[in-house]
């Protein structure tokens, strides 16, 4: 039988938050300023775009192909790293990519001389150090942790990160609206800088030095575990879908808002910041919701929410409406933070130590690298059929994600299998 504190990671979040090691606790406090950072500068560059540079949506939509396409390409070759090398140090160098990436924007706004395509060069470089960092704090994590304390651990991380996706659109928006673009830049170089500092008390654990490695055997190995699994399988198409249809959705938000919604640069910030409150307010549900469902009935709650979410920004063709958008964005943070702890915390329990770096890196791939496949296809949809034919799109994606969680065996789990090939 699995473990007790393994039944429903959502009811353990709060449970042990005391009894996690200090290791651990710097590690978090890295995440929140670090997604803190990334939550800012994503807010900033389509604002930027648009309201400096006077971006179409088909110009946003390429923009944020840009700044999510390090995740399709460079996922898998960082995940490797991760599982070779020391994930903190990897961790260190990619937010010291991210200062590097946001004083350049800094520096180019300040002496005017900013344009769409170093704004998308620089948003790339930023990228690339998320990808590095969100490949392998995920795989640290069981380093630093015991087992039983992993899903209060992955519940905390997702709490800061829901923090950080509440006020970082917001304070981002705020800043270019009020203030300037420079201090948004500003802050998130600084942030960055911060998450960098905390790094460095964080003492991660030896692991065996394994023999002569190569790239492709070992890429190999991780994707038939992934694929051959038949939880892991159908949870990385739901999410995939999810990344798709919210990236369709994304790539034409703002431009939508300003000239469909009449929104302000603030106004803009506070919808984008409603998915970081939903977020909050999911995690502080979570407990509540897991003691009534079963731990796989949680998990369709948030692939639900999405379609919801995609169906009320959809109605705003009709009902054009700030208070809609502001919902949507709230319902597309509520409900998938219960699926994002649960996935997570699933994969943990039943990937092998000494394949978590790739695991972690091929579900990035996959689920992330949809992103800018999602971006281009709303740019071009844009581009053709106009921004009313994205959100339409928009709602057909998390329509097929919804289908795919409920019919498979994940969806009926009552609690967390333990070890390999659980199903």
């Amino acid at each position: 039988m699995p473990s007790a504190h393994l039944r429903s990671p959502f009811r353990s979040w709060f449970r042990f938050s005391t009894q996690l090691p200090a290791a651990f606790q710097r590690l978090a406090w890295s995440n929140l300023v670090a997604q803190s950072a990334e939550q800012i500068s994503l807010a900033a560059a389509p604002l930027v775009a648009v309201f400096a540079l006077h971006a179409s949506a088909r110009d946003t939509g390429f923009l944020q192909t840009a700044q999510t396409l390090p995740f399709l390409l460079l996922s898998i070759p960082l995940g490797v790293w991760a599982d070779r090398r020391s994930r903190r140090t990897l961790m260190t160098v990619a937010e010291g990519v991210r200062v590097a990436a946001m004083l350049g924007v800094l520096l180019l706004v300040t002496t005017h001389a900013l344009s769409l395509p170093s704004l998308a060069v620089l948003g790339f470089l930023a990228a690339t150090g998320t990808v590095a960092y969100g490949v392998a704090a995920p795989a640290l994590v069981p380093s630093l942790v015991s087992r039983e304390l992993l899903p209060a651990a992955n519940g905390r991380i997702e709490l800061a990160r829901s923090v950080a996706y509440s006020a970082g659109p917001a304070l981002g928006g705020l800043l270019v609206g009020w203030i300037g673009a420079a201090w948004a830049y500003g802050c998130a170089a600084g942030l960055s800088a911060l998450a960098v500092v905390l790094l460095a008390g964080v003492r991660e654990a030896p692991r065996a030095v394994a023999g002569q490695r190569r790239f492709l055997p070992e890429l190999r190995e991780g994707t038939r575990f992934v694929l051959g699994d038949a939880l892991l399988r159908p949870m990385l198409a739901t999410a995939v879908f999810f990344n798709m249809g919210f990236f369709i959705l994304q790539a034409v938000y703002v431009p939508y808002a300003v000239l469909r919604l009449g929104l302000s640069a603030s106004a803009v910030g506070v919808t984008l910041g409603a998915y970081g409150a939903g977020m909050v307010c999911g995690a502080l549900a979570a407990p509540s919701i897991a003691r009534r469902l079963t731990f796989g009935r949680v998990l369709t709650i948030g692939p639900f929410c999405g379609l919801l979410a995609s169906l009320v920004m959809a109605a705003t063709i009709l009902v054009p409406s700030f208070w809609l958008a502001l919902v949507s964005f709230f319902l597309l943070g509520a409900g998938p933070i219960l699926w994002v702890v649960g996935a997570t915390t699933l994969r943990q329990a039943i990937t092998p130590v000494g394949m978590m770096g790739r695991v972690s890196a091929i579900n990035s791939t996959a689920t992330f690298g949809a992103r800018p496949l999602g971006a281009l296809l709303g740019a071009m949809i844009s581009g053709h059929l106009g921004m009313d034919a994205c959100l339409i799109a928009a709602a057909c994606g998390f329509a097929v994600q919804a289908w795919i969680i409920v019919m498979s065996p994940a969806a009926r789990l009552v609690e967390i299998p333990e070890g390999v090939g659980a199903v």
